[in-house]
């Protein structure tokens, strides 16, 4: 019978054994949550499924105090959620199975293809070396660099665990902090203005560009994937730096509160890169004006890079639909980049993802303003936060109810292990027997 059950199970699309897997880390997660060892208050079930779903999905929203409510026990096992679930399932156990000596296999190489969004698996190896390491280079240079900061205010041994935590946190780009109102009183300190947007923009871009950044190191050799990630990130930082300081400036709740220009300017840098994907705040989300939430919004529905640790559309999936936009208006019937053409089914796959995101997002925000009261822009928030495995929220995350946080933990999950994954199984690639001639469509 077991074999039956593994035979079964190993026919499964790729896809959906991995979000099986991802299912069954989250439940393992609450268990262990739910342990008396792991907690100080009074957990729910619902408590620890919601805060491991956010963890696993490296989100960072949060219905428990992760300083206060649980012990350093819980708090090592968010930890290791949070590196499981921004590592990735199958890239992990590559790893063990390459430190053990023991072969992949064919089904294997197919399962982390899936994981790490790849088409071919071609370079596959190569690509889990460079992310093994990456993953200890940063977070044990983060957690070093943090642990002076962090050292003298909290003692050598908390002062450690508060640097290794926020270290494996912020690479994974999940958000949580053990400090209960976030690093609001770290907000100009430079070591953590430096480091923690290092660790999570490094972890955000994707393994592939790291990839050939380590080991091209020149532009020209770069994939056309590395080059848009890198210009859009650079772009995107840029707009949404800019923007918060521009609208923010004078906020007496926010950045009007701060004495310097200066000050002011850190705290724009710091909130304005790790909105699209890592969740730390440095000041008073609640307390933004509409048009900064609304652009924040925006930029966490993009997100970060493909094969990383964050989520939203990707930025390259919002890159190539303005190309197709701008190609469109030229009447270019071919798109084109850094001297590469992009091909058509890259573009349909870019329509699938993004129609299939803004149908979810619209799905949620419309199922829990149907059954909360609260003021629509921090549902849409809360909703926007959710998809793009943010962590960020306007204070809207404890007023969820039962079902609210249902809906929460469903939007978190399929934003993390991928939108397309439910294409997956409405797409099967089979030729055509049959040619219809052509009919007109009128459209916009």
């Amino acid at each position: 019978m077991t074999r039956t059950f593994y035979r079964e199970f190993a026919a499964l699309p790729p896809p959906l054994i991995l979000a099986l897997l991802y299912a069954l880390l989250i439940l393992l997660g609450a268990a262990l949550l739910l342990l008396p060892v792991a907690h100080t208050v009074p957990v729910t079930w619902s408590d620890a499924l919601f805060t491991s779903t956010s963890a696993v999905t490296v989100t960072g929203l949060v219905v428990l105090d992760t300083g206060q409510d649980l012990t350093v026990f819980g708090q090592a096992v968010l930890a290791f959620l949070i590196q499981m679930g921004g590592l990735g399932l199958m890239t992990f156990a590559v790893l063990i199975l390459g430190a053990l000596g023991l072969p992949v296999g064919i089904t294997g190489h197919q399962y982390l293809r899936e994981d790490l969004n790849q088409t071919s698996m071609h370079q596959l190896r190569a690509l889990v070396s460079t992310i093994l390491k990456v993953v200890l280079l940063c977070e044990g240079i983060g957690a070093l660099l943090l642990l002076m900061v962090f050292a003298p205010d909290l003692g050598p041994a908390k002062g450690l665990w508060t640097a290794v935590f926020h270290s494996i946190s912020a690479f994974n780009n999940a958000g949580f902090s053990t400090f209960a109102d976030g690093l609001v009183s770290y907000a100009t300190d430079p070591v953590v203005n430096v480091v923690i947007p290092a660790l999570f923009i490094v972890g955000g871009i994707g393994y592939v560009v790291l990839h050939d950044v380590f080991s091209k190191q020149s532009w020209r050799k770069f994939s056309l994937h590395s080059k848009l990630m890198l210009i859009g990130t650079a772009i995107l930082i840029q707009w949404s730096v800019g923007m918060f300081a521009l609208l923010e400036w004078s906020n007496p709740e926010t950045l009007g509160q701060l004495d310097s220009a200066g000050a002011r300017l850190v705290v724009s840098w710091f909130q304005g890169v790790t909105t699209r994907t890592a969740g730390f705040n440095t000041t008073d989300i609640g307390a933004l004006h509409e048009s900064t939430s609304m652009m924040f919004i925006s930029l966490m529905l993009i997100g970060g890079g493909p094969t990383s640790t964050a989520g939203g559309i990707k930025v390259t999936t919002f890159i190539v639909m303005m190309i197709a936009t701008v190609a469109f208006f030229r009447r270019q019937q071919q798109l084109h980049a850094f001297g590469r053409s992009i091909a058509l089914d890259q573009v349909l796959k870019v329509m699938a993802l993004t129609a299939i995101s803004v149908i979810l997002v619209f799905v949620g925000v419309f199922l829990i303003v149907a059954s909360h009261e609260g003021h629509f822009l921090d549902v849409s928030f809360e909703v926007a936060s959710a998809f793009g495995t943010v962590g960020l929220s306007r204070g809207f995350t404890g007023e969820l109810s039962d079902f609210g946080r249902a809906v929460i933990m469903a939007i978190m999950f399929i934003g993390r292990v991928g939108p397309l994954t439910l294409g997956f199984f409405l797409a099967t690639r089979t030729a055509p027997r049959l040619r219809y001639p052509e009919g007109q469509v009128y459209l916009g």
